[in-house]
């Protein structure tokens, strides 16, 4: 961006009334999940293009094509490397900006919390899948029962799972006076493992 000439006004800030903000976020939110989608299934065609032997066309195969617009997004466990660190950073961004602000409650012995949950599995999984149910269920397609489905059906249960005194949180933060982090141990960790 260039500086403005000496002389000339500064551009008034943009400002977005308060009730076009979830439009907006819910926009936004549609955007990237289309634009990863989009990222996957090229990233898909350009490995199956790589695979086949001897295919001297640029062209994608049509039908496949369409199959895999079809293609939910893949799950965060399945991903790895940069694919990986990039879902993980929007999914920081939605649980830091829409999830933690609304639905955050207050930390307490009975409903620990990790400020850094991206290094607890469990955590990452569960609130990966709570964020693809939030943008398929608050999606204009979903309808006007779309977000209080995905309250009932996705929220309550994920938040009590990861919340509860024995869930993936336990050995961390109880009291926002005594911050606290430590990653439990797994049944294979611990040799338990058959």
């Amino acid at each position: 961006m260039s500086d403005p000439m000496p002389g000339t006004p500064e551009p008034e800030p943009i400002r977005i009334p308060d009730e076009d903000l979830d439009d907006l976020v819910s926009a936004l939110t549609r955007t990237m999940a289309e634009v990863r989608q989009h990222g996957v299934i090229l990233d898909r065609l350009g490995s199956e293009a790589d695979d086949a032997p001897g295919s001297g066309s640029t062209e994608p195969d049509p039908e496949s094509a369409d199959e895999l617009e079809g293609a939910p997004p893949l799950f965060i466990l399945a991903m790895g490397g940069a694919q990986y660190a990039a879902e993980l950073a929007e999914l920081s961004f939605w649980v830091t900006h829409i999830l933690l602000p609304v639905y955050g409650r207050e930390i307490g012995s009975t409903r620990p919390w990790c400020a850094k949950w991206h290094e607890h599995p469990e955590a990452v999984a569960r609130l990966h899948g709570l964020w693809l149910a939030w943008q398929q269920l608050t999606a204009a397609e979903a309808g006007h029962s779309g977000p209080s489905t995905w309250h009932r059906d996705h929220l309550d249960h994920t938040l009590l799972q990861l919340r509860a005194p024995d869930g993936p949180f336990a050995a961390c933060t109880t009291s926002p006076s005594r911050p606290a982090h430590r990653v439990l141990s797994t049944p294979d960790q611990l040799g338990l493992a058959a």
